[in-house]
């Protein structure tokens, strides 16, 4: 069973990369760059180190 810490990384990066979708369709550029590359680093960051990902 995976732990619940990997279902609240998944929501969080579910969340930057939805809002960047609709920051890039409204022509905010710029911010949608910024939340695609928070998506990216909430993936593969390991949010408690002592936890098997």
């Amino acid at each position: 069973m995976k732990p619940k810490i990997n279902f609240f990384r998944d929501i969080l990066t579910g969340i930057f990369f939805t809002i960047g979708i609709f920051g890039f369709l409204s022509g905010e550029f710029v911010i949608s760059t910024l939340l695609f590359g928070a998506a990216s680093v909430s993936s593969n960051l390991a949010l408690h180190p002592g936890i098997e990902l």
